[in-house]
């Protein structure tokens, strides 16, 4: 009876409740967890789609507020390149103002921070200008210059070899020296030699202030647009040689001698009872030391030497440069305010702030601007032929008629964006575009030698274009055959 009891009223509701609360557990208890945990997966989900939502829209608006930034920067740049080109043309504000305003404007706009600003100023082209003004100057100061210069004189014997002589010798001199002090220096010589002999000075003075252009190109040092040239293939990562415009310059320096004594000659004025101004008296070196002419030139070669065998020495050309102005004023060639008056700073601030906007229209992406407007209106697929073409023609129009390393410095950052957008091999664009900045025979302004000898020539600016265009096309045809020769635009 008890154990009926513990069975029916004890055991079996315990056994009931236990399958009651499995059953709950599993089915009721269950259901509402599952339904518990799906609201909140569910939850975590409509959080989670939130936060990618709005992970994806500020991402959307960081990009486009980059590229709004990027644009502006963009316009902010166009607009100095716009400011700088029309300065340099009229040159109502001197150029290397011009340039330093453009440097210091992009800086206060935020394009470019202060120490790449700077930089700039200090680079290692730069230096290697300052270094050579010095080297120069004292072949200048010293007569050393006059000296080589009155080689011409064993030549006098006709016209034509007379000619070829100036031509040559202002040539090479100018490969390694200021083309303006080179032609500064013996213009005198040359307006000599011909009231001595009783040669025209017009049939004269434009072969030499030609070749002076022409003798720029035979060497990095040349002139400071080359230097320029150097840097933006150095920024690249693109080797460099002392040497790595006389391939072009050479050929252009025979051939355009051999121009004027067979054809150029017949474009030359006659000047015969033209009364040119009077010449400058040249300077009396009489009372300089033999040693002072003989250390001038034997430091020039030997800095050159330097710069040539670079690699081989392992010391860079700039330093070469700087240990030359430094032996030069130790043993007193030059004093100290001699090599100081010689540092020409317009060319070492123009030098700094066109670098300054190179620097901007690579890093803002205008440049590229530019060169994709330029190509578009080349064509689908442009040959690089017609590239080098275009750069060439537009650089030499711009080189005659305002600064020839003005012209260089805004030409190069375009030529090599230019390059860039076809794949092509830079090197073959900013030798042309350096070549072209120095063909500024056409005008009586395009370089400061053509403007020495108008007076003393009685030039007209008719005489500069007969003379001077044919030389252009000279050059132009030289370029258009060796540099994609020697520098393959796909190598």
């Amino acid at each position: 009876m008890i154990i009926n009891f513990f069975y029916w009223g004890v055991c079996n509701p315990l056994i009931c409740f236990f399958i009651t609360c499995m059953i709950y557990n599993k089915l009721i208890k269950g259901n509402v967890h599952g339904r518990y945990l799906s609201r909140e997966i569910n939850k975590k989900r409509r959080i989670s789609k939130t936060k990618a939502k709005s992970k994806i829209k500020n991402e959307i608006t960081e990009k486009s507020e980059r590229r709004s930034i990027k644009m502006s920067q963009q316009t902010i740049t166009l607009l100095f390149l716009v400011f700088t080109i029309i300065s340099f043309i009229l040159e109502k504000i001197p150029l290397g103002l011009t340039a330093s305003i453009c440097a210091i404007g992009l800086t206060l706009t935020g394009v470019v921070d202060v120490s790449t600003t700077f930089s700039q100023y200090v680079n290692s082209n730069v230096i290697l200008c300052v270094g050579m003004f010095v080297v120069g100057q004292a072949l200048f100061e010293t007569g050393m210059a006059n000296k080589i210069g009155g080689l011409v004189t064993r030549f006098a014997r006709t016209e034509r070899t007379l000619i070829i002589a100036i031509m040559v010798i202002v040539g090479v001199m100018s490969g390694f020296l200021s083309n303006t002090g080179t032609a500064a220096v013996l213009i005198p010589v040359v307006c000599g030699i011909a009231d001595e002999s009783g040669y025209s000075r017009s049939r004269l003075l434009m072969p030499l202030v030609f070749a002076a252009a022409l003798g720029g190109n035979l060497s990095i040092i040349g002139a400071p647009g080359n230097l320029m040239g150097v840097n933006a293939l150095q920024e690249m990562g693109l080797s460099t040689s002392f040497f790595m415009y006389a391939p072009v310059g050479v050929p252009m320096l025979l051939v355009g001698i051999i121009y004027f004594v067979f054809i150029g000659y017949r474009f030359l004025p006659d000047g015969k009872g033209a009364v040119g101004a009077t010449v400058e008296k040249q300077k009396d070196f009489s009372d300089v030391p033999k040693w002072k002419q003989t250390v001038s030139l034997i430091v020039l070669i030997l800095v050159i030497l330097a710069m040539i065998f670079e690699k081989q020495i392992g010391v860079s050309i700039e330093i070469s440069a700087c240990i030359g102005a430094i032996i030069l004023v130790l043993v007193g060639v030059l004093s100290e305010k001699e090599a100081l008056a010689s540092i020409d700073l317009k060319v070492v601030f123009l030098f700094g702030g066109s670098l300054t906007l190179a620097k901007a229209l690579d890093t803002t992406g205008a440049g590229e601007l530019i060169a994709d407007k330029i190509v578009g209106l080349l064509g689908a697929d442009p040959n690089p032929i017609v590239l080098l073409l275009v750069i060439f023609i537009v650089t030499c129009a711009l080189t005659n008629f305002m600064s020839n390393t003005a012209t260089t410095a805004l030409m190069i950052p375009i030529a090599v964006s230019l390059a860039n957008n076809l794949g092509a091999d830079p090197r073959a664009v900013v030798i042309a575009t350096v070549i072209a900045g120095s063909c500024a025979y056409a005008t009586p302004i395009g370089m400061p030698a053509n403007t020495m000898v108008v007076g003393l020539g009685g030039y007209k600016f008719k005489d500069y274009v007969k003379s001077g265009l044919p030389l252009i096309l000279v050059s132009f045809v030289i370029c258009m055959i060796l540099l994609p020769v020697l520098f393959p635009f796909y190598p």
